[in-house]
């Protein structure tokens, strides 16, 4: 038992500092389960039994039956339709997105939710003046609330009804909880409607150009070359690779011309122009050494890097915008530079915004994290395949000719279908979901090879890595010993401020370490702690699984809140401001809720 603790304790330090993926720190969590199964209860079988879990291969099937709806493009032209219908007033829109968004995350995985959402509402922001940070938090929060409305709407539900049955033979049906989820959306809804909207801040400047937005004025300028330059004959490859400077070579302008990405083989000529990202010290070096003039009247503005003020081949134009680093992205952890971003992509990088902040110096040399925010130089070409690369989300709406509108009536109906024979008990939802995929590539809606692409693996396999770690805190008896010291500690409580007691708790820890983790580890405890006092362990079990897609008070205890942690331009102090309040209602409405629909 002692030993298990300590690799749980080993897991949650994992967990919340993150100096490996959360999916790998979970993989080694299964490895030493079994490498020490003497203490631990757990053979080899038992720790890859997360792999062939019902869970696990149904949260697999909802992430592709979730592709086929999001390939229709259906959410996009829902969105469309709101933009142009609620364009007038603030409290219209945010009704309307907290409709779209917690209606469709009941249904999909409520992570493509909200990276379609994100472009949408900095749409409707534009329209109308109204900055996106008003509206890209109360997204996020009523997606996770949209989650707990069917079995489906999270892999957390999933998960959970998983441990449920194996431990009170209860899993849950698709609307087990569908009553419980409605009251605790509306309750997200009213308060973003009416309190949280005014407690929401106002970061992002709508009416701003992006380069005043991430404050580039400093950072852009224009050079001339001279002809004595040491700079000319050289190619722009060369001349970045020679320097020790944080400079980027962003534009070059000869006579009437205009060059953009790729630029690394552009040989260097007299009286070029280089439009340049550097700071002033960087700038004072380059100027002496390198043979540059500043260029006269040398104001960067929007028009002059996406060439707007000048003659340009069609499609070589640029535009600027803004991409989101998809959480648990495969580029997160990497550098600019080891990605070898600008001729990977042809697109230069002109500032990060993490958060509330935005990095210009060194970029090159910082490593990603989910959630930031890249200020991308690019043509339209590029940017639409950054719309299709799911380590990115486009901040930007994006009218894709690609979308399958014509499937949308049947990956609809699939998606029904999936739910119905669920629902009606016809098929197991592991059964039904994985003939769901099979009936989305069968009729067009997600094309084979888009299949692998649309999972998010780094989910998969943490939840692998984590099934075994709850067998054994069961086996080992370390969740019972948990649960006789909670009892022993709370003998005055009442059953059911216990229940909410377990409710917040699990919904603090949440905010710190993944919502699945959470599961795992409460469920068995608040199991055990309703048998010792004598109350109805399902409603623990409820209890936990609602306060683990409850991460409400933190940019990092859920993945939706990390999407839009950049492009809202959010501190981590907005979302406790916002959040704490609502968690502290929700606790107090799902709990009673709980008791008044199933009892304690």
């Amino acid at each position: 038992m002692l030993v298990v603790f300590a690799i749980v304790a080993i897991a949650l330090v994992l967990f919340v500092t993150e100096p490996l993926p959360i999916d790998v720190s979970a993989l080694g969590i299964l490895v030493a389960l079994i490498v020490l199964e003497p203490w631990t209860r757990v053979d080899p079988a038992t720790g890859v039994s997360g792999f062939s879990s019902a869970a696990t291969l149904t949260v697999l099937a909802m992430f592709v039956l979730s592709e086929g709806i999001r390939q229709s493009g259906l959410i996009n032209l829902v969105g469309a339709a709101v933009a142009d219908r609620f364009g007038d007033s603030h409290l219209k829109q945010l009704l309307a997105v907290l409709g779209i968004s917690g209606g469709t995350a009941g249904l999909i995985n409520n992570t493509p939710v909200v990276a379609i959402m994100i472009p949408m509402v900095n749409t409707i922001a534009k329209r109308t003046g109204i900055s996106p940070s008003k509206l890209l938090m109360p997204v996020s929060f009523i997606a996770m609330l949209g989650g707990t409305l069917t079995l489906i709407g999270t892999s957390t539900n999933i998960l959970a009804s998983d441990v449920s049955a194996r431990l009170i033979d209860h899993p849950f049906s698709m609307f087990e909880f569908t009553s419980l989820g409605v009251l605790v959306l509306l309750t997200g809804a009213v308060y973003l409607a009416t309190i949280g909207r005014y407690l929401l801040p106002e970061r992002v400047a709508v009416d701003e150009e992006l380069i005043a937005e991430f404050d580039m004025a400093e950072y852009l300028t224009e050079v001339v070359v001279r002809a004595e330059s040491p700079l000319v004959g050289k190619t722009i490859d060369q001349v970045l690779q020679e320097t020790d400077l944080d400079v980027d070579v962003v534009q070059l302008v000869r006579g009437d011309q205009v060059f953009t990405e790729p630029l690394a083989r552009k040989e260097v000529r007299p009286d070029d122009v280089f439009v340049l990202r550097t700071d002033r010290e960087s700038l004072l070096e380059l100027l002496d050494a390198e043979g540059l003039d500043p260029a006269p009247d040398a104001e960067v503005t929007e028009a002059v890097l996406t060439g707007d003020e000048a003659e340009i081949e069609p499609d070589t134009e640029q535009s600027l915008i803004e991409i989101v680093v998809a959480p648990g992205a495969s580029i997160v952890g990497e550098t600019l530079e080891t990605l070898n971003f600008r001729n990977r992509y042809d697109a230069t990088v002109l500032a990060i915004r993490r958060g509330g902040e935005v990095i210009h110096a060194r970029m090159d040399e910082r490593r990603l994290r989910g959630g930031d925010t890249l200020l991308i130089q690019a043509t339209e070409d590029t940017i639409r395949r950054f719309g299709s690369d799911r380590n990115f989300v486009l901040a930007r709406e994006l009218i894709r000719p690609d979308f399958r509108t014509e499937r949308i009536p049947v990956a609809v109906g699939i998606i029904l279908g999936v739910v119905a024979l669920a629902a009606l008990e016809v098929l197991p939802i592991l059964v039904s979901a994985l003939g769901g995929v099979v009936a989305m590539v069968a009729t067009g809606c997600v094309k084979p090879g888009e299949i692998y692409e649309a999972v998010d693996w780094s989910v998969i396999v943490l939840l692998a890595g984590l099934i075994p770690l709850g067998v054994a805190m069961e086996r080992t008896g370390g969740a019972e010993w948990l649960a006789s010291l909670v009892v022993v500690g709370a003998s005055d409580l009442a059953p059911v401020v216990l229940l909410g007691a377990f409710y917040l708790f699990t919904a603090l820890v949440t905010n710190v370490i993944s919502n699945n983790a959470s599961v795992v580890l409460m469920i068995p405890v608040a199991v055990d702690t309703a048998a010792a006092i004598g109350a109805d362990p399902f409603s623990f079990v409820l209890a936990v699984t609602f306060a683990a897609s409850t991460a409400l008070m933190t940019p990092i205890g859920y993945q939706t809140n990390l999407m839009v942690y950049g492009p809202g331009g959010y501190r981590f102090t907005d979302f406790v401001r916002v959040g704490a309040p609502l968690q502290a209602i929700l606790t107090v409405v799902t709990t009673l809720g709980i008791v008044a629909i199933w009892g304690v």
